[in-house]
């Protein structure tokens, strides 16, 4: 089974990963991870705003769903039986995802908690006012570069969605039904 995850920054993305790898036995694949080698490849500074130009490139460059086929060709090379990439951002990667057989599974959560748990993880590019966080969260729902991220497009494709708004036991629950849904 393959299965792709979307969804809002801080909403739990991560965590339904974590619980999908060390409880279900996924093989991950990160779009963030490849993105980011490039970012090192060419010099840049990984902030939020390279991430995103970087991918774009990327996108343009390699076609809109290379992220996804990538990560599908490398798990094909591994014989993998379940993989999870994460994040799906673009409508192209939900057609090729889809295309192989596999699901797409978004995340969300209300602004003000996604927003709390950012600023809890402290990475690099987490280090911005609830503003910053919005004007970012509005360019990556629908960027206006025809090769960036379409998460409101993409989030509305997914086959199943999770409101990660309480305990993780909760959201685990939550995960079990949607792999006992497309199982």
């Amino acid at each position: 089974m393959i299965i792709g995850i979307t969804g809002t920054d801080g909403a739990g993305k991560g965590a339904v990963v974590h619980y999908l790898i060390t409880q279900k036995g996924f093989t991950h694949f990160s779009a963030r991870t490849q993105i980011a080698e490039e970012i090192a490849r060419r010099g840049l500074v990984a902030n939020r705003e390279n991430l995103r130009m970087v991918a774009n490139d990327m996108r343009r460059e390699q076609g809109d769903d290379a992220i996804v086929k990538t990560a599908l060709k490398k798990c094909n090379a591994m014989g993998c039986e379940n993989a999870v990439i994460e994040s799906i951002r673009a409508y192209a990667e939900v057609e090729t995802l889809k295309k192989e057989g596999g699901f797409l599974l978004a995340v969300d959560a209300h602004p003000q908690i996604r927003y709390k748990r950012i600023i809890g993880r402290g990475s690099e590019t987490d280090h911005i006012s609830f503003e910053q966080f919005q004007e970012q969260e509005a360019i990556e729902l629908d960027d206006p570069d025809p090769h960036g991220m379409q998460k409101a497009k993409v989030i509305a494709a997914a086959d199943f969605t999770i409101l990660n708004e309480d305990t993780l036991k909760a959201l685990y629950a939550q995960i079990d039904l949607f792999l006992m849904t497309v199982a």
